[in-house]
């Protein structure tokens, strides 16, 4: 994806059900759960590279040993760093070649039955080690320890801190985690207490109450009780001081949550082929967490599945398949190829069906998989057309005749070559632009100059910046007769609110262009429109909302908005003819039907703070714009 655009983030939780000695006997190490959560964050490194931080519980721990680990780290080495962090401070503590015995392990951290880990990309612009999951909040009392980490973003946050606020709470940092961690550790201390209360009616005392607790805290009730305040798309994880575990996904299933489990372990993901890989099973082993509904482990290592919110209509994030999630999924292979076959007729009349003068080729790494569809589709349909021409010809062919039309065959190359990420940080300005440019580069004589088309596949179209600053400029060094830009998706006309870092319109290069023809035919007024209708939406109540800034695209087609783009993103001097392909909302659902969260492309939210959000974008966007030029066109004024 140009301008690579992050999403938050990935989770891996390991959850064993044996005692520490088996799989010393079984693996020949007691550390297989901290080499397992490695093995699986190390899978999911697409997922996150600005930082990671793992935590780990360790059960059945007497009075004075510490029982629960955390390390976090930044940058895109995190995960090195904080594995060879935690295994120095066991090695400070186990003696090499000595002899195995579980009760070595008590004062060994990272020696414990449940891990958790995770994988961030900051979608919000806070960045610090404060800010790198998981997130831990202490206390004496072990069932009241709660450490958190999640693939989310909350759209209300504001609402949820105003009401801890109200009860005399005072979070000491404003952010949906921090929030989060509050609300629902204070839900864990009303849990902890109700088991208290519940153990003094039956004459239990002292230590024997902490016992009482431990076994019989129900996560379920927490995050009944903590969830039900929350707008947004996510997967949270948590583990506890005494030995729960959970993990829980949105009642719309935005975002993606997969687990597995046998008489060993307990393991979930964000993605299927991470643990397909990591615990070498199969497709149909492995379950996907339900919309709504929460995976918990108690103490004692039972697991079940508990609804925690009412499901709500499917809006599983299509971006998670066309993009963010690994391409080796079967599912997601398959869907990504279709997307691309389904670009063929489209295709076809932008280069006026010459596929014999016509090179396809990607841009690295993520289209590859969309381009392969798109050269199955072109393959058979070169195929249907030899056929046609034999079938057309009303005799025996020639050697001559078979010779021509069997040779016509679909031309690919790899046309485009992805640099190492240039180190723009040691100039500016100009020079620095120039170093961008040059992100990616070109196999020169890959195509006949001037004579061949070139037909170029993206997973999408976001910002437009990297196609106007380096890709069109470089591929125009080939001198194609044409160059034709494609994109597996469709336009993407509005932000996102639920993880990726897409949250202002006028970075989308589709609504730049809009705005440009509003203001060229003289529809400036609908600017304005939209403005006020997006203030009066606002002010009602939030599940009344609708999203006003629909009404930005209604009065142009697709096809003149993708001119219009063409115009705005071709470079200074080119000359070669462009034209831009986009995926149909039609064909994303064909190609994707069980993942149709699709607000990115139509603007439909699936809750209501999504659609509050992007109502407050265009404000956002409108104040900014138009009331500072208006401001400073007086300002001028007066300064006469």
């Amino acid at each position: 994806m140009e301008n690579n655009i992050h999403e938050d983030c990935g989770v891996a939780l390991v959850r064993l059900l044996k005692p520490l000695s088996y799989y010393q006997e079984k693996y020949g190490t007691w550390r297989y759960g901290l080499g397992k959560l490695y093995l699986m964050m190390e899978k999911q490194h697409n997922r996150g590279q600005e930082g990671a931080g793992i935590a780990s519980v360790k059960l059945n721990t007497q009075p004075g040993n510490e029982y629960m680990f955390r390390e976090r780290a930044e940058g895109p080495n995190a995960i090195t760093e904080i594995f060879g962090s935690a295994n120095r401070q066991i090695n400070q503590v186990v003696k090499e070649n000595s002899v195995f015995v579980d009760s070595n392990l008590q004062e060994v951290p990272f020696a414990g039955e449940l891990y958790m880990g995770h994988l961030r990309y900051s979608t919000t612009g806070k960045s610090g080690l404060k800010y790198v999951h998981p997130f831990l909040r202490r206390n004496n009392w072990r069932a009241k320890n709660l450490c958190l980490c999640g693939n989310y973003n909350m759209t209300n946050v504001e609402e949820v801190f105003e009401e801890l606020t109200r009860q005399g709470q005072c979070p000491r940092i404003y952010s949906d985690s921090y929030i989060m961690l509050e609300l629902m550790g204070h839900r864990l201390d009303r849990e902890v207490e109700r088991n208290f209360r519940e153990a003094k009616k039956q004459g239990l005392e002292d230590q024997n109450i902490t016992r009482y607790i431990d076994e019989h805290v129900k996560m379920e009730n927490v995050l009944k009780t903590t969830m039900k305040h929350f707008d947004g798309g996510y997967v949270v994880t948590g583990i506890t001081g005494s030995g729960e575990m959970f993990a829980m996904r949105d009642p719309h299933g935005i975002r993606p949550a997969f687990y597995y489990k046998n008489d060993e372990v307990v393991v979930l993901a964000s993605e299927r082929p991470v643990l397909q890989t990591t615990f070498d099973i199969e497709y149909d082993d492995v379950q996907e967490l339900k919309p709504g509904t929460a995976l918990i482990v108690r103490s004692n290592g039972e697991t079940v599945i508990k609804k925690i919110l009412e499901p709500q209509s499917n809006a599983a994030c299509s971006f998670e398949r066309i993009y963010f999630s690994r391409g080796s999924d079967q599912d997601i292979y398959r869907e990504r190829k279709k997307l691309g076959e389904q670009l063929v007729p489209a295709v076809l009349k932008s280069i006026g069906g010459d596929t014999r003068h016509t090179v396809f080729s990607f841009i690295p790494n993520t289209a590859e998989s969309a381009f392969y569809g798109l050269l199955d589709g072109f393959k058979k349909h070169v195929i249907e057309r030899k056929i046609e021409r034999i079938e057309s010809l009303g005799h025996t062919p020639t050697h001559e005749e078979l010779l021509d039309i069997l040779s016509e065959y679909v031309r690919c190359e790899k046309v485009a070559w992805k640099d190492i990420k240039l180190r723009t940080f040691i100039t500016e300005g100009n020079a620095r632009n120039d170093l961008a440019a040059h992100v990616y580069d070109i196999t020169y004589g890959s195509l006949e100059p001037y004579v061949d088309n070139l037909v170029i596949i993206d997973d999408s179209i976001v910002r437009g910046t990297t196609l106007k600053e380096s890709i069109l400029h470089i591929l125009d060094r080939l001198h194609p007769k044409k160059i034709v830009m494609v994109s597996s998706a469709p336009q993407i006309r509005y932000p996102d609110y639920y993880g990726i870092d897409m949250p202002r319109l006028e970075e989308f290069c589709v609504f730049r262009a809009t705005v440009a023809l509003l203001k060229e035919r003289g529809m400036e007024s609908i600017l304005e429109n939209v403005y006020k209708e997006c203030l009066a939406e606002l002010s009602k109540p939030r599940e009344e909302m609708q999203n006003a800034v629909r009404d930005i695209y209604a009065p142009f087609s697709v096809d003149e908005i993708n001119h219009k783009i063409v115009e705005m993103l071709r470079p200074e001097g080119m000359t070669t003819p462009i034209d831009i392909v986009y995926q149909s909302l039609d064909g994303l659902h064909q190609a994707i039907p069980n993942n149709p969260g699709d607000w990115y492309f139509s603007g439909h939210y699936p809750t209501p703070g999504g659609t509050r959000l992007c109502n407050q974008a265009y404000v956002n966007f409108f104040e900014k714009v138009y009331k500072t030029a208006s401001t400073q066109s007086i300002d001028h004024n007066n300064a006469k």
